[in-house]
């Protein structure tokens, strides 16, 4: 096991200043980014399922490149589940004893990198394949999600930082590894039972 990261030696001062700005901050602003910390990744999910949607009536490898961008947003997630237990960096609200606008985390759901970040860059990385449109809009969100999760405390800022670094790259390299020849793919599964998910009407 890699030895617990010392966050506070990291960016601590950043990540206070930030958290003392939450709390003079008015109610709505703070209500606004706890709700969007909380439930903003359901936004990925919708723009995945409008990029599936639209890439139907493009053809079977668009909707068959996709069809891959939730899986790889849960393979990003994985890579960087994984990190997370091998640096097992102790959240900030516990190792600073802050007060926070979300509750601590347990104890033993480590901080670095950030899964929300990470989910969030890998569905923007991997939208780029699908819509560019659409990853402009997942990007814009990335980018709230990574500093929602600073604003309620339970993240550093680098923390976010790696989140969005790892989920790119990951999404990044696998979806290049997947559209490289979808055509065939999209053939053969146009054949069999799963021709609805490939053509639209």
């Amino acid at each position: 096991m890699i030895p617990a990261l010392s966050g506070p030696s990291v960016d601590g001062p950043v990540y206070t200043g930030v958290v003392d700005l939450a709390r003079r901050s008015p109610a709505w602003l703070d209500g606004t980014v706890v709700v969007w910390s909380a439930y903003g990744l359901a936004v990925f999910a919708v723009l995945m399922l409008v990029g599936w949607w639209r890439a139907r009536r493009v053809g079977a490898a668009a909707a068959l490149t996709a069809l891959a961008v939730p899986f790889v947003v849960v393979a990003a997630y994985a890579v960087n589940t994984v990190v997370k237990l091998l640096v097992r960096e102790v959240r900030p609200c516990r190792a600073l004893h802050v007060v926070t606008l979300e509750a601590c985390p347990a104890r033993t759901d480590w901080s670095f990198p950030s899964n929300h970040a990470a989910i969030a860059a890998a569905a923007a990385v991997a939208l780029f394949f699908v819509s560019r449109r659409l990853a402009a809009v997942a990007c814009v969100a990335a980018a709230a999600m990574a500093l929602s999760r600073v604003w309620v405390g339970v993240h550093y800022p680098h923390d976010v930082a790696a989140g969005l670094v790892a989920g790119a790259l990951s999404a990044l390299i696998a979806m290049k590894a997947l559209v490289r020849r979808p055509e065939g793919a999209a053939r053969c599964l146009t054949a069999t039972r799963l021709r609805p998910l490939l053509v639209g009407s």
